[in-house]
Order: structure tokens, then sequence, then C-alpha cells
């Protein structure tokens, strides 16, 4: 297996600007989602330290957020606290990434079949306003704004699972494959697309089609699997 593309990574941190004057909780969003795509681009070679102070002077921030920052992306998989050399990035292959959607694929499609069954109409309710609310960002191509609506649409149809085991196991598998989920929006006209195949999931499911719910799902997280490795591809060397 190849690891992902080992290039220096880059000096340049978030504008400054958009850092000044926020709360901490949303300093820390945004340092994590810039070593998020930095990560999964693969401008940060597997084995890369990460320095808690030199995040900060990058960033114009605190120690605090960047600390924060550090701790989700260890939950997520993309960093490694290690005893005496701190925080490093994790390995990481294109193959291992692949596997993980693939699983996370057939729990989602799971989720998918059984909320078609176990809905209730103030579920799928909310599911059809989420869904429409997703128009905007996407017209608007706010891609943190569309990847915030994602996690609100998959929760929503886990719930309607009402089967806490396989939502906690769905919530779990989501969140080690959050960093790559959020990034493969990034790759051409991705967001759009994914909308589409929100539609689609969503017209199964209002058709009481468990089977064809299922399929959609599954072909939908491949498709997010597919446009990830294409992302890391044209961006392997660029930082």
């Amino acid at each position: 297996m190849t690891d992902l593309p080992r290039t220096d990574p880059p000096r340049a941190g978030l504008p400054r600007a958009e850092l000044k004057g926020e709360e901490p909780a949303l300093l820390s969003d945004q340092i994590r989602n810039a070593l998020t795509d930095e990560i999964a681009s693969g401008a940060f070679a597997a084995g890369a330290a990460l320095d808690e102070q030199d995040l900060a002077d990058r960033f114009g921030a605190s120690r605090t957020p960047v600390r924060e920052a550090l701790r989700q992306l260890a939950a997520s998989g993309l960093v490694e606290m290690r005893p005496r050399r701190g925080v490093v990035v994790a390995r990481m292959t294109p193959e291992r990434i692949m596997d993980m959607f693939e699983t996370t694929a057939e729990v989602e499609a799971m989720c998918a079949r059984l909320a078609t069954y176990r809905i209730t109409p103030l579920e799928r309710s909310r599911l059809m306003e989420l869904h429409e609310a997703s128009r905007a960002l996407v017209a608007a191509n706010d891609l943190d704004g569309y990847d915030a609506f994602n996690v609100k649409f998959h929760e929503a149809i886990y719930a309607a699972t009402h089967n806490g085991f396989m939502a906690e196991q769905a919530m779990a598998i989501r969140a080690r494959l959050k960093a790559f989920r959020r990034t493969q929006l990034r790759h051409g006209a991705r967001i759009v697309r994914s909308r589409e195949e929100h539609d689609a999931i969503m017209t199964s499911i209002a058709q009481g089609d468990g089977e064809e719910a299922a399929r959609r799902m599954r072909a939908h997280m491949m498709n997010a699997a597919s446009a990830i490795g294409a992302y890391i591809a044209e961006h392997a060397g660029e930082f």
C-alpha cells in the first residue's frame, strides 16, 4: 500500500481576520477544518509532528483552540498523540480510506432501509425540511454550511431507524470518516451531486421502498469515496 502524497505542509494559515473576535469553540472548528483539508489532501506526511505553539502562531490563535482542534482530529483518527513525540499525523492510505467508506456504506444502507419502514410522519417532515434548506447552501457553494447540514441529514436517518445501537454504530463510524466526508465536497461539483443523491434517497423512503433506499444510500457513500480519491490525486504535491 502507498501512503498519501508526502509534501511539505503549507505555511499559510487561515486569514487572521477570520479568526479575530471569534469564540474559542469556533476558532477550534476553523483550525480543525483547515488541518483536516491539509491532512486529507496529503499536504502533511504521515508521521509529521504538529506542534501546538507553531500552529497557534500560524493561525494567530492561543494554544487552547489549537489543543481542542487536535483533540478532535485525534478522535477522528487523523492524528495520534504519542508519548514524547506529541501529536503526529496518522498513517492513512487510499486503500484504508476506501475500506472505511465501504464499511460505512453498508451500515448507512442498513439505516436507510430500516428508517424507510420505521420513520414517523414528524421525522419525515423534519428530514424534508433539512433537505429543502440545503438547496440554498448548494446554490451558494457553502461547503462548511453543507457539511454541517450533511451531518444532521444522516443523523436524522439514523434516528429514524429507532434502533439505538445501530444509530450509535453509524455515528461512531461516521466520526472516523468525518474529515474525508467533508473534504470530498471540494471535488468538482460534488456538493451538487450529493444533494441530488439525497433527493433520490428521500424519494425511495417516501415511496416506502427500503431496498431501493438502501441501494441509493450505498451508492451515495461510494460516490463520496470516489470524490475524495479524485481530490487527493488532483492535489498531490500542490502545497
